[in-house]
């Protein structure tokens, strides 16, 4: 590139160096600069070097000026700052419907939008070890799917599978196609979850986004019943413990005050509890009854007792009972 040739594009490389080189602790000296902007061969003069931080400040890049033994230019205020990077990793490398690979490329990136001085503290951050990820490489790209999908109001197609000991898939339904109105996603206990109405078997339904596979969307519009009429995404994910379907009842408990703050993380806290003597409160909520609830009550231990409905008192009961005998 000629020396004056390049002086149109002189204020960008500035801009990129800065962002991707300098922070607070990693200033960038005028000579830092007229050496870049030399090796793309554009000449500049320590004069200039002014005049075009200040062009770029006005134009919104948050240049700072330190002075003194380390003085220098750098980047100050940030699209992302260093603390909410750290959160989206800690977030993406938590996230088990995010397999091992696909993590490993949305933290390089990251990590591209912060400076290289930063980025050896996020880099730092990342933990491998040997935490649950799933082997669906095509979760990550299925969830724009079935955002695609929900926002167009279109039904989708997808086989669904469990795997065997051998970690092999096994098609639910002979393989046969899920054709499904998608009404919401739910992020529950580590997973994806579609919640929508399926077309083969009405009613609303959830399934696993990192077991399914062959997603496709239809140019079919939605369909439902009266299940679907009032459908609130939120009300769905808090009824459905670990995601598992059973019957629903409004399911009533009498605890122990040290269990408030367990019962507003779970049940949200407009929950009305109803103080019963000094020591125990009672409460009355919507939830969807399932060996998988009886699995958190009983972890609750004696501080939690179930008084009602009568049917899911005596189921649990018969549950402890077959549970004890084995």
């Amino acid at each position: 590139m000629a020396r004056q040739t390049g002086q149109k594009a002189k204020l960008l490389i500035l801009r990129d160096y800065l962002l991707r080189c300098s922070d607070e602790d990693h200033p960038l000296s005028t000579a830092d600069l007229i050496a870049e902007l030399d090796r793309h061969g554009i000449s500049a003069e320590r004069k200039s070097i002014y005049s075009d931080m200040e062009a770029l400040g006005e134009l919104g890049l948050d240049v700072q000026n330190v002075r003194g033994k380390t003085a220098g230019w750098f980047v100050g205020e940030r699209e992302f700052e260093l603390a909410e990077l750290k959160l989206l990793v800690d977030a993406v490398q938590s996230s088990r419907f995010i397999s091992r690979k696909k993590s490993a490329q949305l933290i390089a990136k990251l990590e591209g939008l912060t400076s290289v001085g930063q980025a050896r503290q996020l880099h730092r951050q990342v933990y491998v070890d040997q935490r649950v990820k799933t082997l669906n490489e095509g979760v990550y790209y299925a969830i724009d799917q079935l955002h695609t999908a929900i926002a167009a109001g279109r039904a989708v197609e997808f086989r669904y599978f469990d795997y065997d000991v051998a970690r092999q898939r096994v098609f639910r339904r002979e393989g046969a196609a899920y054709e499904v109105s998608p009404y919401g996603l739910i992020w529950a206990d580590e997973n994806y979850y579609l919640v929508g109405y399926d077309h083969t078997k009405p009613g609303l339904r959830h399934y696993r986004v990192d077991k399914m596979a062959s997603l496709t969307v239809t140019d079919r519009p939605w369909e439902g019943d009266e299940s679907c009429a009032n459908f609130d995404l939120v009300d769905y994910g808090q009824k459905h413990f670990h995601m598992f379907s059973g019957r629903e009842a409004k399911i009533r408990l009498r605890c122990e005050n040290r269990l408030v703050n367990v019962m507003l993380d779970r049940f949200g806290e407009e929950t009305m509890l109803i103080p019963d003597g000094e020591d125990h409160f009672t409460l009355t909520v919507d939830a969807v009854v399932s060996p998988q609830f009886y699995g958190w009550l009983f972890g609750l231990g004696a501080g939690a007792v179930l008084t009602g409905p009568d049917w899911a008192v005596e189921e649990y009961r018969a549950m402890l009972k077959m549970v004890l005998e084995e």
